[in-house]
């Protein structure tokens, strides 16, 4: 195993990694909408999952893979009205359509909108 880690996306809040690598299968942390140039969260669930969503870039890139590699996704909402615009915005990101599992939860870290986990397959 192997531990991925980017200045491109924010650090762990907590005792984990950002990510992990066993054989060929990348295991992405939830990622919170910070922003890791500033530390900052960001405003609104467009922006939000937007920016969940750069982050998760970064670390694909750190592991030389890309969003078509991803394999099985996993989105926590506070609340599961934003479905409809959370959706929209992850066709954007994941063309190739991997599996998902979308589920409402009733907090998140730091009082986010979105988490995003992602499983990843070299």
């Amino acid at each position: 195993m192997k531990k991925i880690e980017t200045e491109k996306a924010p650090k762990a809040i907590g005792p984990y990694s950002q990510a992990i690598l066993a054989g060929d299968l990348l295991f992405i942390s939830g990622q919170i909408p910070i922003n890791p140039e500033n530390g900052e969260i960001v405003s609104g669930i467009e922006n939000q999952a937007n920016q969940s969503f750069k982050n998760i870039k970064e670390i694909l890139n750190e592991a030389n893979m890309d969003f078509n590699n991803v394999v099985k996704t996993t989105v926590f909402l506070n609340d599961i009205k934003n479905f409809g615009v959370v959706n929209e915005i992850y066709a954007n990101y994941f063309i190739s359509k991997p599996a998902r599992s979308l589920v409402e939860v009733s907090n998140l870290p730091k009082g986010v909108m979105i988490e995003i986990e992602v499983i990843a397959k070299k």
